[in-house]
């Protein structure tokens, strides 16, 4: 166990590509963090993780540019363990696979700092299985060998034995060898692989970006040469390559090679990112919304203490649900204060937020929107029907305005505000100007008019000329056109499910 107010640095691996397959431990230390170093293979999806106040450090290296020299990351590790603080150094894949955690180790004992190993998912075996390549097969071999690919095969004394390796093994996994490429093929001809072997190059394997190209040790040089193949690759040799056309089911993925910009809020981005990832995509998750109090708590708690005099309470959204329970707690109250109004929702997922703390709702409307609601409800009101309706500041008016044009006496209170997001809009920009976001999608209004502001685009039509712009329903996509948006799919069904089947369908996709 570690002292109480000493440091220690924890070597987490953070797998291939695909941030879900971090394990479960290496995720909760990154939470815990009071630093995350990590490396260019890492990923901003797995910082994302870090606490609020985390210092977050890049120490990225790539052929032709390195952050830090690996002397000064072993540096950097001491002096922010020695200073008392839970450091997390964040490597691509394993640490101890071609990573130099072992170098990184060795500092640390040298230093007397704390260290502890969580082993990651080595891309040497993830990458090719992403591939619909198996590393091992009964009917193929029972041997592997993992190689640097950095080493260069013409020096005089190699550290690769290549008259034992070219053989020895029945799969070989070069990794970053691309570079390397000629000279490792002509090492293992010239050792005794046959020219006939099946090869494959994949490159930036586990994510969105995944290419694979397959051919022979004889033919494997020209083909990447004209597919101008660079790292970060993974290189097989071996019998299993041929399984590949059997066996790919990650590029078969029907959302496969999109990177989808989720514009929710924190709290809520979960669903629909998981359902984008399922489907094959990569989910970006960008919160431009935060939801945030009432500046104003007076208008709700005087609602709180006369809610025995409300024939009706009408909930919008999720998060208007989740406010206005907060605030019943708050003052010791509970769900009987609502037993003389009947409920209704706007959506299924606002009434399944209601029936969580064990209320029946009466109204759902089969079209989740304002208009829908006044159309179920106008046999259902009469003059002086009070109503309470606790939503976001900045919703529409069309609901309100309609009640009271039926008679009603509604009372419409802010029980929580929606202000823009705090995210890193310049890096958004950037990715979208480089080609690297496919898709954007966006589940309310406010989302579409913050993610317009934050950008800041002189051009915006230019920006987002090759982007699918998908909207969760009509009103939504009313706004982003409004904006000068071009808008290429509106769910028919206004929930997360159905934005994604609508998606699939634009894709002329089954739904997942």
């Amino acid at each position: 166990m570690v002292a109480v107010g000493k440091g220690i640095v924890y070597l987490v691996g953070a797998g291939p590509g695909d941030p879900g397959l971090i394990t479960v431990k290496g995720a909760e230390l990154l939470r815990k963090a009071d630093v995350i170093i990590y490396d260019r293979l890492a990923g901003h999806r797995l910082t994302a993780l870090a606490r609020p106040g985390a210092e977050v450090i890049y120490v990225g290296k790539s052929p032709d540019c390195h952050t830090l020299k690996q002397a000064e990351i072993n540096s950097l590790l001491v002096a922010k363990a020695r200073e008392g603080k839970l450091v997390v150094r964040l490597k691509g894949g394993d640490p101890f696979v071609f990573g130099r955690g072992g170098e990184e180790a060795e500092a640390l004992v040298e230093a007397g700092i704390d260290f502890e190993v969580v082993p990651g998912v080595t891309s040497a075996i993830a990458v090719p299985a992403y591939a619909g390549i198996p590393v091992t097969h009964r009917d193929f071999t029972s041997t592997l060998a993992v190689i640097t690919g950095n080493e260069d095969p013409t020096k005089e004394n190699p550290g690769i034995a290549w008259d034992k390796i070219a053989t020895g093994a029945g799969t070989l996994v070069f990794l970053m060898g691309m570079a390397n490429l000629p000279a490792i093929v002509r090492r293992l001809v010239e050792n005794g692989r046959s020219p006939q072997t099946p090869a494959a190059l994949v490159r930036r394997g586990a994510g969105p970006e995944q290419q694979t190209l397959t051919g022979t040790l004889e033919d494997i040089c020209e083909k990447a040469k004209l597919a101008e193949f660079k790292n970060p690759a993974v290189i097989i040799v071996g019998d299993v390559v041929s399984l590949r056309e059997k066996l790919n089911w990650f590029e078969k993925k029907p959302l496969f090679g999109k990177r989808v910009l989720v514009t929710r809020s924190r709290e809520q981005a979960s669903a629909l990112s998981a359902a984008i990832e399922e489907a094959g995509g990569e989910a970006l998750e960008f919160p431009v919304i935060r939801v945030v109090e009432p500046e104003d708590y007076g208008p709700l708690d005087r609602t709180i203490s006369n809610l025995k005099t409300y024939d009706w309470v009408i909930f919008t959204s999720v998060n208007g649900v989740q406010a206005f329970f907060r605030r019943l707690r708050h003052h010791r109250k509970d769900v009987r204060e609502l037993h003389q109004a009947r409920l209704c929702a706007i959506g299924p997922k606002t009434g399944e937020a209601l029936e969580n703390y064990g209320l029946l709702v009466e109204t759902v409307p089969e079209k989740y929107r304002a208009e829908e609601i006044i159309e179920v409800l106008r046999d259902r009101i009469g003059g002086g029907t009070k109503i309470l309706l606790p939503r976001a500041d900045i919703a529409r008016k069309v609901l309100p305005e309609a009640l009271r044009q039926m008679g009603a006496d509604v009372t419409e209170v802010t029980a929580y505000r929606t202000v823009a997001g705090d995210g890193d809009s310049s890096r958004i920009r950037e990715m979208l100007a480089r080609g690297e976001i496919h898709l954007i999608t966006f589940t309310s209004s406010s989302t579409i008019r913050n993610l317009v502001k934050m950008l800041n685009a002189p051009d915006l039509q230019a920006l987002l000329k090759n982007v699918v712009v998908a909207c969760i329903g009509p009103v939504t996509a009313g706004t982003a056109r409004e904006l000068g948006l071009k808008v290429d799919v509106v769910a028919e069904e206004y929930t997360i499910e159905g934005l994604v089947r609508s998606l699939l369908g634009y894709y002329g996709l089954q739904t997942v």
